[in-house]
């Protein structure tokens, strides 16, 4: 019989520490059973033996990646205690303790992130854990990985921060849109990785987070392999969710997962939503970016034509657009496959406009970059660029002996990537970052970026361009860059857009348009106002009034000419589409003696009522408190076919409260009981949609103790 010395050695079992370990690698907020770590960081791992440890012993950690791991390609690493580290992973025998001994492990600050199968080898024994499998993600905390980042409030916020806001609205009325991104709910880790294993992306292309972005920035759109998202802007959303209905990604990416199959429907701050979250979950610290009065230049040549009829309303001719707002997201990581200068934040986008590289992604492409105007890096940063720098040009189109002729009547230089937005480090506010992607507009660092740009893309002459002008020559072929300051009229020549009544559904819109002449003299003003419906991609829905004026002006001096639409011209159409749309004001003034002209236009959101949150202030781990959504239709119109949607992360899963139709007066009340399963601040998001109005939202947070 053999004495205990002379069994060969092997594992009884091994403790994965898991509570010490991920508090360490600030992923305790995973709800998954497996260890979670970061790269380039020690775990430590607990053996129990047979025996104890001798030093004959040969003891090994087998880490295997992907399918049929090998040692030659990288994917099967097998570490040795104290011997000299592997592939930069080391391995080190921290105590032995009879039967048990402890070891700690630091994986290499570049390793492939994903999925590794743990097994221990014994002599010729192999032992493989229950739970085996080990979760590795890029890590913002180690000085040596690509996304490391210095500041702890901004780790805090860009990869641990579960909720947040996305910006939307119109430059003139931007407003929050709380969303849940979640990327420590169950399965959506799991759905991360299943998307990385879908990507094809090679182990060495692991490595880096410029390349596992750009492919998350195609997988999270539909469009060419079957990913997370599929967009549609049609106004039609049957067979699916409108766009208008998520307040976050918990709901979408578990769908995903589970179905393998796209989930309807997204527009670009539910694509934007999506891919902050699979970034923050796989460990690349993340935001989401509103651009205001975003240009989607088809062309690239850094111009955007608007046509407008004689009412002065815009027409869906163009190929090119611009839309009210544009949100994608920046991802932080150095640049080491580019030339100095660019690491940082870099843009990448999942919406699908334009492909690239054959598929429908976008980025990273460095936000230096775009505000130096070095269009040529990689990847798509002449698109980004125009994004935020493109020219509008507007051109009037006018019917001569039964022809459509155009007539270029202004250029705006200074309208396209507005107040670029993202939510503030630590606190619920916005913080305006158009800084990070340009230069002030005008001055002379940005009159160089942009001779910078233009030099790499040589607009070829300004030309109108629409699936029906292609074909028109009826204006001079000037190919000079455009002039970027706003036109010097001879009269001063200027226009106000505004509202007079506040923007209640159900009430007429009460708007003014004022024009002032500064230049002393007489002047004969003509004015063609146009009130729209437009959707926020800048897509006209409905023309619901114009004005047409010839005044004297006696200069310098100012008139105020009213524009007010009855509600039955728009309530018709609010209830008809499943989007939030804009109101959108064009004026065009034109002086006869001088024949100066200016086009202005502005878009505005309506006003809704609030939702009330009642519930208390902090509340105790796993007991149970109320929490109600109060809110009173103080509008002139029942709103139909109400609905609430409240999510709690860490407090209760997604929940529809069917409220049918609220009349004017009615005050609806809901509750849900919480049972908190999470420390610290919980945030609960709260939306309320009906068939006239798409856009209440609020959310309020609580604190969890213990």
């Amino acid at each position: 019989m053999l004495s205990d010395t002379d069994s060969s050695l092997k594992v009884t079992g091994i403790d994965f520490l898991k509570s010490q370990n991920t508090r360490k690698h600030h992923t305790d907020g995973y709800n998954i059973k497996n260890l979670v770590v970061r790269r380039g960081d020690s775990f430590q791992l607990q053996l129990s033996l047979n025996r104890e440890l001798r030093p004959a012993d040969k003891l090994s950690l087998r880490f295997a990646i992907g399918e049929n791991p090998m040692k030659n390609r990288g994917s099967l690493l097998s570490l040795k205690p104290e011997r000299e580290d592997f592939n930069g992973w080391k391995i080190s025998l921290v105590k032995r303790d009879g039967k048990e001994c402890l070891l700690s492990v630091t994986s290499s600050p570049s390793a492939p992130v994903g999925k590794y199968n743990l097994h221990v080898k014994t002599g010729t024994n192999i032992y493989q854990p229950e739970n085996g499998v080990i979760y590795l993600l890029f890590n913002p905390w180690c000085e040596d990985d690509v996304v490391y980042m210095a500041n702890e409030a901004q780790k805090k916020e860009y990869v641990l921060n579960d909720t947040g806001y996305i910006y939307v609205g119109s430059a003139y009325s931007i407003y929050d849109r709380p969303w849940n991104f979640g990327q420590f709910e169950d399965c959506i880790l799991d759905a991360c990785m299943y998307l990385l294993d879908k990507s094809k992306l090679s182990l060495t292309e692991r490595r880096h987070p410029a390349n596992v972005s750009r492919a998350m920035s195609a997988l999270v759109n539909a469009n060419d392999d079957n990913g997370v998202v599929l967009g549609s802007w049609s106004g039609n959303y049957i067979g699916g969710t409108s766009p208008m209905d998520w307040i976050g990604s918990v709901t979408i990416l578990q769908k995903y997962y589970k179905t393998k199959k796209p989930v309807k429907y997204g527009q670009c701050w539910v694509f934007a939503g999506v891919l902050n979250t699979v970034m923050r979950c796989l460990g690349v610290p993340s935001r989401c970016v509103s651009t205001f009065d975003s240009a989607h230049d088809t062309d690239g040549n850094l111009t955007v034509d608007i046509y407008l009829n004689e009412k002065g309303e815009k027409l869906n001719m163009s190929f090119d657009s611009v839309w009210n707002f544009h949100v994608w997201n920046d991802v932080w990581m150095k640049r080491t496959d580019l030339p100095n200068g660019f690491d940082g934040w870099q843009a990448i986008d999942s919406t699908p406009q334009e492909q690239s590289q054959g598929r429908f992604q976008c980025g990273p492409c460095p936000v230096k970059g775009v505000r130096e105007g070095d269009v040529y890096l990689p990847y798509d940063s002449k698109f980004v660029y125009a994004e935020v720098n493109a020219d509008r040009v507007y051109w009037l189109v006018k019917k001569v002996n039964g022809k459509d002729k155009y007539f270029r009547i202004a250029t705006e230089t200074q309208d396209i990537g507005k107040k670029i937005s993202t939510k503030a480090v630590g606190q619920s506010r916005r913080e305006d970052i158009t800084w990070e992607y340009k230069y002030p507009e005008g001055s002379k660092e940005e009159r160089m970026s942009m001779e910078r740009a233009y030099s790499f893309i040589r607009p070829s002459g300004l030309m109108p361009r629409s699936g029906y002008a292609s074909t028109v020559r009826t204006l001079d072929g000037n190919t000079q860059p455009l002039v970027l300051n706003e036109p010097v009229t001879k009269t001063g020549l200027h226009i106000e857009i505004k509202n007079t009544e506040p923007l209640h559904p159900g009430n007429p819109l009460e708007i003014a348009i004022t024009v002032k002449v500064s230049t002393p003299g007489n002047w004969t003003i003509d004015l063609t106002g146009s009130c729209q419906l437009q959707y926020y991609t800048g897509k006209v829905q409905a023309n619901l009034g114009t004005t047409k004026e010839t005044f004297n002006l006696e200069g310098p001096s100012e008139m105020q000419i009213p524009l007010k639409i009855a509600p039955d011209a728009y309530m018709k159409t609010l209830s008809s589409v499943e989007d939030e749309v804009l109101i959108l004001v064009t004026a065009i003034a034109e002086v006869r003696e001088t024949k100066d002209k200016l086009t202005k236009e502005t878009s505005m959101r309506f006003q809704y009522p609030p939702i009330t949150v009642q519930m208390p202030e902090t509340a105790k781990l796993y007991n149970d408190f109320t929490c109600a959504f109060i809110f009173k239709n103080k509008l002139n119109v029942t709103l139909e076919n109400c609905k609430l949607l409240v999510e709690g992360l860490g407090i209760f899963k997604m929940t529809t409260f069917d409220q049918g139709d609220i009349m004017p007066g009615r005050i609806m009340k809901s509750e849900i009981v919480c049972t908190p399963t999470r420390l610290g601040e919980r945030k609960i998001v709260a939306k309320l949609i009906s068939n006239q109005i798409k856009g209440i939202s609020t959310e309020k947070a609580i604190i969890i103790t213990e």
